[in-house]
């Protein structure tokens, strides 16, 4: 109870009106003629924000509070540990020491990345860049008030998700910038799930204060509705106002690096084994391979021998990141190194061997491991993940889910909470509008999710990439259809899904129509085979005709198995007679999706 004696009720920061209702065990339609009545035109589905739910509550008599967002510190019982704590896992307790904070800055497109950057470490590299978009990976680090800080300026949210793919993660902390005046756009949205599914604390940089249009409260009000609600508003995110272009907040931003750096207390051991992660790297003229590396545990000595994936080489330059030469980097240090015989993936790990041949002999039991299937990625299915969860490996279904519109959105998301709180819970890392793309499928690869479409395509890169990276895309056009599939897998009775395996394909000739038998079509195999055991697609022009099973299968007078590319044969389809000359016939099997 309030002071005032009303009930109180905790809400998070957006919710659908049907949640509104029920949290207050009041009639959906009540609530929406409250909405009406105070100018907002909601339906059932709609999703409302803290401030317009606490109007409704207070006209019924309750009295709104913040819900109380649950710690991000049980990282280790969901299974997800971040990336230096299991690095130091082996070692002595004893010998750990606090390192710097490794921090990398995301956000939308010219909402002022690298010029914040820029600020902070006082050089021009925006200008230099084409329409000031950034180019490349950098790695530098910064004082302020006697503590280190490491800032890796990415290209955006792919690499650092690229590098949580290899099994790396890119930093420690994220600040996430924002313009003031112009708001949470797309690219803001994708910047904050792959931070969220990283588990990585988030900084909001609102920059761009000094602009006229200027509207901090309209931003922290979107931010509320991604999840992120400012510590003013008793949340758990620290927005800090700056002007990268004046120079105006950065100590404010510095200093909330370092207090959540406190909070999450980073360590490593400088005397451990040397391990850490390729930023960059590239060939350039008279130089050879050059690569940008990040010591995560350990010392890095010139001299040492590095493996990284399939390449290794021994050491024989060192620079830190203004371009003097080093013979030793501790941990969190970012460093430019010469002697690697090739270059490295950006995201790769890498950690010192004793020699070249040891170097060898590794690239090649990990060489002889993919060709025997011993390390491919296994596809993250839902059959696979429910039997995760029966072996108790698994407390939660990760999903990123694309719908065509919003309106769409709302509902699918609405019915996906719901199912979610049974045993398993659903944990939507990322949920937008569009296609599904390269990102999208990145995200996953990385969280080890399921990709979720409803009315919208997977483009070509991504489907790609899937199947490179072991990624599960389902796609529906009917939304019961989804949440049923996803309710049985929760409950372990889903079947596994089916893809369709093309095998050949023949043109039909003529057609014979015999007596107690029907029509006998005479064909040839213009490619791959016909099966008997197989299904048929009949195609005339664009429009499919009929897709079933065949009933005969005849190579000159004998029955046949298959007939293959370049031969003549006649079949007749079970339960279809309507052929005529010119139709294709498209030969195809089912396979289950494994």
């Amino acid at each position: 109870m309030s002071e005032t004696g009303q009930k109180t009720i905790e809400f998070p920061s957006s919710l659908t009106v049907r949640d509104l209702a029920q949290r207050m065990e009041a009639s959906p339609i009540q609530v929406i003629k409250i909405l009406m009545s105070n100018g907002v035109m909601a339906n059932i589905n709609q999703t409302v924000d803290f401030d317009t739910a606490a109007i409704v509550a207070s006209e019924l008599g309750f009295e709104a509070a913040p819900e109380k967002l649950e710690e991000d510190t049980i990282v280790e019982e969901q299974g997800e540990i971040p990336y230096w704590r299991q690095l130091i896992a082996d070692e002595d307790p004893k010998k750990l020491v606090t390192r710097p904070a490794v921090v990398t800055i995301l956000g939308h497109v010219d909402h002022g990345k690298t010029t914040l950057l820029d600020a902070i470490r006082h050089t021009e590299v925006a200008a230099g860049e084409a329409g000031g978009i950034t180019q490349h990976i950098g790695a530098y680090q910064v004082e302020h008030k006697g503590h280190l800080i490491t800032f890796l300026d990415t290209p955006g949210h792919a690499a650092f998700t690229a590098m949580r793919a290899r099994g790396a993660q890119g930093a420690d902390i994220v600040i996430l910038v924002v313009a003031a005046d112009d708001g949470v756009m797309p690219q803001t949205r994708e910047a904050i799930a792959h931070a969220k599914a990283a588990r990585v604390p988030i900084i909001v940089a609102l920059n761009k204060m000094d602009r006229p249009d200027a509207n901090p409260d309209f931003v922290k009000r979107q931010l509320a509705d991604n999840g992120l609600v400012p510590d003013e508003w008793d949340g758990n995110t620290i927005v800090v106002p700056v002007s990268a272009k004046q120079k105006k907040g950065l100590d404010d931003l510095l200093e909330a690096v370092l207090l959540v750096s406190e909070s999450i207390d980073i360590k490593a051991n400088p005397n451990g084994k040397v391990v850490g992660t390729v930023i960059e790297a590239q060939v350039e003229r008279n130089k050879g391979v050059i690569a940008t590396l990040l010591v995560q545990n350990g010392t890095l000595q010139m001299g040492d021998t590095v493996l990284a994936g399939e390449t290794y080489g021994k050491l024989r330059a060192m620079f830190d990141f203004r371009g003097h030469k080093i013979r030793s980097a501790g941990p969190s240090t970012p460093l430019q190194v010469m002697g690697l015989g090739d270059v490295p993936p950006a995201g790769e790990l890498f950690r010192v061997v004793p020699n070249e041949k040891e170097a060898r002999a590794m690239i090649e039991t990990r060489r002889t491991e993919i060709r025997e299937g011993a390390v491919l990625a296994p596809k993250a299915t839902l059959e696979e993940l429910f039997q995760k969860f029966k072996a108790g490996e698994v407390r939660e279904l990760p999903l990123i889910v694309k719908a065509d519109v919003q309106g769409s959105l709302e509902p699918i998301m609405s019915e996906l909470n719901e199912l979610g709180k049974g045993e398993i819970k659903i944990n939507i890392l990322h949920a937008e509008t569009g296609n599904i793309n390269e990102s999208d499928v990145m995200l996953a690869a990385a969280s080890k999710a399921i990709v979720i479409g409803f009315n919208v395509q997977a483009d070509s890169a991504a489907r790609s990439l899937a199947d490179s990276e072991g990624v599960s895309i389902r796609t529906y056009d009917i939304i019961y259809r989804m949440t049923e599939d996803i309710e049985k897998a929760l409950k372990g009775m889903l079947e596994p899904e089916m893809r369709e395996v093309a095998i050949g394909q023949a043109v039909v000739r003529a057609l014979f129509k015999i007596n107690k038998v029907g029509t006998i079509a005479g064909c040839r195999v213009t490619q791959g085979e016909i099966r008997r055991n197989a299904r048929i697609r009949v195609k005339r022009g664009e429009e499919k005709i009929f897709d079933g099973e065949v009933s005969s299968l005849k190579h000159e007078k004998d029955d046949v198995r298959e007939v293959r590319q370049g031969f003549d044969f006649g079949i007749s389809l079970k339960g279809f007679n309507d052929l005529v000359e010119g139709d294709v016939l498209e030969c195809y099997t089912l396979e289950k999706n494994i």
